[in-house]
């Protein structure tokens, strides 16, 4: 599935689905990041909805007849790339811009690609990526509100919550123990972590507050995250599974940030709602190669573009 220069593409009568992929900036020992490796490439391209490709078959029940039909009124994918800062505070400056209607975007941080020229009607589809430990890819299917203990690539912290006293008993009753996936986060990470109060206190909660207060702790992606991992496997992409962890560092802060925007702006009147999904990816060739997470992406974007043009058509 070759992505074609949009400049070299005639116009779609249809108009097509705008899809912002993002991966992060350099951290840590990585002076660029696997992630913006794995996406760059992406920028200002166009993907393409095959009416007898497999990924608009959503699910098994779906026969050749039913596909085809659904992929006649196929559409173009433009695709768009952004590289995000490894900070909680550009986190929470650019990502709701993302979800504005026309979007607000940043300038390039990539002196390679031109700025953005952001679709009036908004994105249809944001497309996190971040990098993980050595391992196979995950897509993640929670973004958490709380519990970011380590410091970001400029050794800043999330923003302090304020809770009282009983609420935050009640939070962490239960979940003192960080989970596996931070675990692996604070080892791989060790140089970022937030030492705890020498005099035995607890730490301050860390996370989302001022203008999330009514968002839940946790926030589900609307995508069927078990669909699409099942269909990447069908299609090839065997190295990658479905995730309830995203770690709880940079990469769980920009997707519950950018699922809890999504839901703010899907609540306002004549305004669609932008689908969000994050996928984890290995430092480079840990097992995977920057080409095959990219691959990973462009079949990840058009299977979510796909299921989500069905889903517009109404049943008969």
């Amino acid at each position: 599935m070759p992505a074609i220069d949009v400049n070299g593409l005639p116009a779609s009568e249809v108009r097509p689905f705008n899809v912002l992929i993002t991966g992060f900036g350099p951290f840590s020992r990585y002076s660029v990041n696997p992630s913006w490796l794995a996406v760059k490439p992406l920028h200002n391209t166009i993907l393409t909805i095959d009416p007898l490709d497999e990924p608009v078959t959503v699910d098994d029940q779906t026969s050749l007849s039913e596909a085809h039909s659904f992929t006649q009124d196929s559409r173009d994918i433009h695709l768009s790339t952004l590289q995000v800062p490894v900070t909680y505070e550009d986190v929470l400056a650019i990502v709701p811009g993302l979800h504005a209607r026309p979007p607000v975007l940043p300038p390039s941080a990539d002196p390679d690609l031109p700025d953005i020229m952001p679709p009036t009607d908004g994105f249809d589809l944001i497309f996190h990526v971040g990098v993980a430990g050595r391992g196979p890819l995950r897509m993640e299917r929670v973004g958490h509100k709380f519990g970011y203990n380590m410091k970001d690539a400029t050794g800043s912290h999330a923003p302090i919550v304020r809770v009282t006293r009983e609420e935050n008993s009640n939070s962490n009753r239960g979940q003192s123990e960080p989970s596996e996936m931070e675990r692996m986060e604070r080892a791989r990470l060790s140089e970022y972590l937030i030492e705890a109060p020498v005099d035995g206190t607890e730490p301050p909660k860390r996370g989302f507050g001022k203008g999330y207060e009514l968002f839940p702790e946790e926030i589900f992606t609307e995508i069927d995250v078990e669909k699409l991992v099942h269909h990447l496997k069908k299609s090839g992409i065997e190295q990658i599974y479905s995730s309830l962890d995203a770690g709880h560092y940079l990469c769980d802060f920009i997707y519950y940030c950018s699922l809890a925007e999504s839901k703010r702006t899907g609540g306002k009147a004549d305004k669609s709602t932008t689908k969000v999904i994050f996928l984890h990816c290995p430092p480079v060739d840990q097992p995977l190669s920057t080409e095959e997470v990219t691959e990973a992406i462009k079949k990840s974007v058009i299977w979510c573009c796909g299921a989500a043009a069905k889903s517009a058509i109404p049943s008969t």
